[in-house]
């Protein structure tokens, strides 16, 4: 997480490219910025949320979303069309061209800030922009659409750095952005209890899983009831965001769905269609399979944290005990695994391994690090990795087993109790 000085968190407007390295996706920001008058921080936050800044090659997201800023063509939300509108730019570029992508973007967000009436000295005002960024993401929810803009306001109180395609390295200091949510500070957040009605209803409805927030999906996109039962759990990847994947089940144009959703950031889940229910996910095997989309794209290892593992396998080990499956890679699946697919997630980024020794360990005991058959006896090993001033870097495999081959290592230690080893790594 990156830090700054006073003043710049206290300036609502710092000029990004001045504390940057002159580069390509730098200056389109920079750019962008200033000719449409929008704050660079919070164009970078809004593509940040949406792609890690990421492009994808030009290749669509699962709503036909395009670029590092996601403009998207469907018939709910037509921010591709816009942008092509408002900058006379054609659509090809505005999906290719970072430069033109994020000109769209930054046009699209000032046209809804004109909309809303938003003057020159609010335009100023970082936190005045809450229900543009909220318009921004396309729900027609109004519980989707705060958890759409809260998610970028906590990129700016937080602050990130991503490094884009090239080495470049984008960055945002953390700020207080006070946000200004007009009507949505009304609205009730998720997860967030209010005692009425509504709320007695979602608790009802989200029972499955009692962490989750219930966001119901469009009955479009889905089945009431099951033909089969349930015998497998299918994990998916969004490609998306998680707010934009949750409003685009509620889009009745869809025909896609899933059972629940995972954020990256902290692993916060929403159910959008009842276990007892067919989701629209796997073809063939909507009828005995659960669904678990993850937010990311699946070309990007960044959206694969930690917590959204342990929170995901969380969930996978209370379905199977649920519903009676099995804890093992013959149930627990990728999309790509079940027949009759085409699709390629959760991907080559995804840890199967160590995802499966969380659902079977109950995740409380996993040492830190990451699993692969280290000591060459054929079984996967927890290998953790610390450094002291010196630099010297320490390993330990759970089996506490040496390494096989010619190597030896310096002070290696076992840190789940098994007996330490030590050697000389470096030779010195």
């Amino acid at each position: 997480m990156l830090t700054g000085q006073a003043g710049a968190l206290e300036a609502d407007r710092p000029a990004g490219a001045a504390h940057a390295s002159v580069s390509a996706v730098n200056d389109a920001f920079a750019t962008a910025a200033r000719e449409y008058d929008v704050p660079r921080d919070l164009l970078v936050a809004v593509g940040y949320g949406e792609t890690h800044l990421d492009d994808h090659d030009g290749k669509p997201s699962s709503a036909n979303g395009y670029g590092v800023m996601h403009l998207v063509s469907n018939p709910e939300h037509r921010t591709l069309d816009k942008a092509a509108e408002l900058t006379g730019l054609p659509a090809a570029e505005l999906k290719g061209d970072t430069d033109a992508n994020v000109r769209g973007a930054a046009a699209v967000l000032r046209a809804y800030a004109d909309g809303l009436g938003l003057d020159a000295a609010e335009r100023d005002r970082i936190g005045e922009w809450y229900p543009v960024v909220a318009e921004y993401g396309g729900s027609d929810q109004a519980r989707t659409a705060r958890l759409y803009a809260d998610t970028v306001y906590g990129l700016l109180a937080k602050g990130l750095a991503q490094k884009v395609r090239g080495g470049e390295r984008v960055t945002v200091r953390p700020r207080k952005a006070d946000p200004e949510r007009g009507a949505y500070e009304k609205v009730r957040p998720l997860g967030m209890s209010t005692g009425d009605g509504e709320t007695a209803e979602a608790g009802v409805l989200s029972a499955d899983y009692g962490p989750a927030h219930w966001v119901p999906a469009h009955p479009n996109n889905y089945q009431a009831g099951r033909s089969a039962r349930i015998d497998k759990v299918v994990i998916h990847v969004t490609q998306g965001s998680y707010a934009g994947s949750i409003s685009w089940f509620q889009n009745g144009s869809a025909g896609v769905s899933a059972h629940y959703v995972i954020r990256s950031s902290d692993g916060d889940v929403t159910q959008t269609v009842r276990d007892a229910d067919t989701a629209y996910h796997v073809r063939s095997a909507n009828a005995s399979a659960l669904g678990i989309e993850h937010e990311g794209y699946v070309d990007n290892a960044s959206w694969f944290t930690d917590a959204m593992y342990r929170s995901s396998a969380a969930l996978t080990r209370h379905l199977c005990d649920r519903h009676g499956i099995p804890k093992d890679r013959a149930h627990i699946l990728g999309h790509n695994e079940v027949p009759g697919n085409d699709h390629t997630d959760p991907g080559p980024h995804w840890n199967w391994n160590y995802y499966m020794q969380l659902v079977t360990s109950g995740g409380g005991d996993m040492l830190g690090g990451s699993p692969t058959d280290f000591t060459g006896d054929g079984k996967d090993d927890i290998v953790t990795f610390t450094h002291d001033d010196e630099a010297d870097v320490y390993v330990a495999p759970s089996t506490g087993s040496e390494f096989g081959g010619a190597r030896v290592w310096h002070d290696f230690f076992a840190p789940g109790g098994e007996t330490p080893l030590s050697g000389d790594f470096n030779g010195d």
